[in-house]
């Protein structure tokens, strides 16, 4: 049955793919799975015969007989036209390398005969395809091998990603009933595999007549599991396996268990080894490494090890990717400590850690915070003579980024420009974001400008966002809006995200009238206002404390047809919250909850604070359970809110309460949880419980603020117990703060009127040996 004429449809989709290569075909499958190598083993004469096959009806007159010269091989068409001296000589090349594959053809040479054909489709180049045609068909059609040249250079074309024109090559061999051999169907499935029209080809294959090969599956299998569309695939192995079409290859079923384990379906694809076993085939490295993988990948390193080391003691060789995926299995856990022995029973079974084995063990330092043995780490592989990659340096910087590491960041970026090593986008956006981050925008600016110089990256959207964020942080927002500008002229970008940053930065600082001529430029520009945008400007007006107004914009987000988002609710209950306006912010959350808008835990904190605020406890205690009724986890910030209003209070049972159901629930209080129950302790006069409290929380390593400190030794001035206050003074020191003169004064100041002499002139000399210390650090203090 000939090729189906419906298939010429597909021309015109295929335009794009005429100059664009497939992506590569990952380095582990062998040989024989490329069409090219298909293809080969049509070496033999009787495989060869098959590949020339020609089911046109024989011609009415005499054919000549084999091996006699060929007439009207080399003859001219009528009707040629005249081109011009380029295009003839050009033409003329072509005839001469066509002729030249029939005279190879003739000699049964016919690796000579293919690679020929491959060299002049690279020099036709894309788009060459009606003109070969034309040769073949008007200079060429007498000859007895002429459809099996059709059939390879259709073939040679595929080899050569120029689909489209493969394609046309097949439409014309169909117009002329020739056979297409499935080797060319191979090499076509392989260039068509990462479209949907892969699918398509392999049924008119079907339709046709051809009987698809032990790779044609795997092709179309492999091509589907790199789209991620691994439950087709599965359905297209079922399919050919229940109308007994499926040539089993152990390489078809590695394609799937790779994709089923990149997707962590580790148990469907430990399934596929019986349904291997079944079919006779026999496991290869391949498919335990990519088992091993998939295991490492969920954190079953447990089961991960056991196949290993059944795997190694039955002889088999894995290769150092194997060994890695277990040291990344360890990595991913926070396990970095179980590396070192990976790397010592890969070194037992000869085979030495590459720089992705380090890279690895660098990245696991790096996240457990000991960046210190990342680099050490670095030196030790530099001193083995290894270059590192711009994607090692990259886990490196980001790290010392992190610890704010800046003198340990400058000498790493030394060494990669001493070394050559070119910078990638993630390594320029590292940069740029790490020093965002810790607020140093001009060296962020500076990398930028540094990143468009080297005309091989260009900064992305979240570069710019980076940048943006960070000026608008450190309100800058002047320079910020410069920039927006600048790079919306530049770029042109439709994403409103780059607005929402400044508008945002505006409305932080309380600057309403220019965050709102920033919303007008946005829709003014036809660009679409998010929610994002309208919570900002929602905040800009409730922290310059127009309500009224806040209320009114509200309500206009609401008619205009954007979902208010938890954000939105929120912002105005906290404001009304403040204002005192506790009903209407608490009929405010009634609405939310009725439109089904979930409520997170900041939300729920504000609620607390505003019951807080009036005294409202016995809700305001009903509110957090509402919170473990719903599963949302209250963070410190909530309980401290509520501590907070019991402190304000005087409270203190049920301070203290809530402070036990903190740790109950495994909560770690924060510094301000601390501050609030000792001071409502010395309010309250209960210095001695909030010396024992303190001093407990100095045993247990908990890192105290200042302010505990000197808010007990206030109290303890004002109590009279100067000595205690002395003490604590001392104690201050010890945890690393710096005391200032007023931190002695109170004491001293007791210590005379009870007539310490002595401890007062101690504390006198102590104080001024803090203040000269100061003096020393910051010459313009006390001038």
């Amino acid at each position: 049955m000939p090729f189906r004429p419906r298939l010429l449809l597909l021309l015109p989709h295929l335009r794009r793919h005429r100059s664009s290569p497939c992506p590569p075909v990952r380095a582990w499958r062998p040989r024989s799975y490329y069409p090219s190598a298909a293809a080969e083993v049509t070496e033999s004469e009787e495989d060869a015969a098959v590949f020339c096959r020609d089911t046109r009806a024989p011609p009415s007159i005499g054919r000549i007989a084999a091996g006699e010269p060929r007439v009207g091989c080399n003859g001219r068409g009528a009707g040629e036209e005249d081109d011009d001296e380029e295009e003839v000589e050009r033409k003329v090349r072509a005839v001469a390398r066509i002729e030249h594959c029939h005279e190879l053809l003739r000699e049964r040479r016919w690796r000579e005969m293919r690679a020929a054909l491959a060299q002049l489709v690279t020099e036709q180049g894309s788009g060459s395809a009606a003109t070969l045609c034309d040769i073949l068909w008007n200079r060429f059609r007498e000859c007895d091998s002429n459809s099996c040249v059709w059939d390879a250079l259709a073939n040679s074309y595929a080899r050569s990603q120029m689909v489209h024109d493969a394609l046309y090559v097949l439409s014309k061999m169909s117009s002329l009933n020739m056979q297409i051999s499935v080797f060319t169907y191979d090499s076509l499935l392989h260039g068509l595999r990462m479209t949907g029209m892969a699918l398509e080809l392999f049924e008119e294959m079907e339709s046709c007549g051809v009987s698809p090969s032990e790779y044609s599956h795997s092709i179309l299998i492999n091509g589907l599991c790199k789209q991620d569309k691994v439950g087709e695939a599965l359905s297209f192995l079922q399919d050919a396996r229940k109308e007994g079409k499926f040539k089993p290859l152990g390489m078809t079923f590695n394609i799937l268990m790779s994709a089923l384990c990149n997707w962590g379906f580790v148990q469907s694809a430990k399934s596929f080894l019986c349904l291997m076993l079944k079919y006779g085939l026999v496991p290869d490295r391949y498919t335990f490494s990519t088992l091993i993988h998939g295991l490492c990948k969920v954190g079953s390193m447990e089961e991960a090890l056991t196949l290993f080391e059944r795997v190694t003691k039955e002889g088999m060789e894995l290769e150092i990717v194997t060994y890695n995926s277990l040291i990344n299995g360890y990595r991913l856990l926070g396990l970095t400590r179980e590396i070192p022995k990976i790397i010592q029973m890969m070194r037992g079974q000869g085979v030495e850690p590459d720089l992705v084995t380090y890279t690895i063990l660098i990245a696991g330092h790096c996240e457990s915070g000991d960046v210190e043995e990342g680099m050490k780490v670095r030196k030790d592989v530099l001193d083995q003579g290894l270059q590192l990659n711009i994607v090692t340096y990259s886990v490196l910087l980001n790290a010392l980024f992190k610890k704010g590491m800046f003198y340990e960041i400058d000498n790493l970026l030394g060494e990669i420009y001493n070394i050559g090593l070119d910078m990638d986008v993630i390594a320029y956006s590292i940069l740029i974001h790490g020093y965002c981050k810790l607020g140093e925008i001009e060296k962020a600016l500076q990398v930028c400008n540094a990143m468009c110089s080297s005309q091989r990256v260009m900064p992305t959207s979240l570069n710019h966002l980076s940048i943006l964020l960070g000026l608008c942080k450190k309100g800058l927002l002047v320079e910020a809006r410069w920039y927006l500008e600048n790079v919306a002229r530049k770029y042109q970008p439709t994403d409103v995200g780059f607005y929402n940053v400044v508008i945002d930065g505006y409305a932080k600082i309380g600057d309403i009238v220019n965050a709102v001529r920033l919303y007008d430029q946005i829709t003014v520009a036809g660009m679409h206002p998010t929610i994002v945008t309208c919570n900002s400007l929602l905040y800009g007006y409730c922290k310059i404390g127009d309500l009224q107004l806040a209320e009114s914009y509200f309500k206009a987000i609401q008619l205009s047809g954007l979902l208010p988002t938890a954000v939105t609710y929120t912002t105005l209950m906290d404001a009304l919250s403040e204002a005192g306006e506790v009903n209407t912010m608490l009929s405010l959350f009634d609405e939310m909850v009725a439109k089904r808008i979930k409520a997170n835990a900041v939300t729920y904190s504000v609620v607390i604070k505003g019951l807080c605020k009036q005294l409202r406890f016995d809700e305001a205690i009903n509110v957090l359970k509402d919170m473990d009724r719903e599963g949302i986890n209250a963070d410190p910030i909530t309980y401290n809110t509520l501590i907070q209003g019991f402190c304000e209070s005087e409270n203190i049972q049920m301070a203290f309460h809530i402070h036990d159901i903190m740790l109950c629930r495994g909560l770690v209080p924060t510094p301000v949880t601390y501050n609030l129950l000792i001071n409502v302790l010395c309010l309250k006069g209960k210095v001695i419980q909030a010396e024992i409290l303190l001093e407990s929380l100095r045993e247990k390593g908990i890192k105290l603020r200042k302010f505990a400190y000197t808010t007990l030794i206030k109290a303890q001035c004002a109590k009279g117990m100067p000595i205690n206050a002395v003490l604590l003074v001392g104690k201050l020191l010890d945890a690393g703060f710096e005391a200032s003169i007023e931190d002695f004064s109170a004491a001293i100041n007791r210590l005379c009127k009870r007539q310490f002499a002595k401890e007062a002139f101690i504390s006198i000399n102590e104080a001024d040996r803090q203040m000269a210390l100061r003096n020393r650090d910051d010459p313009g203090f006390g001038s």
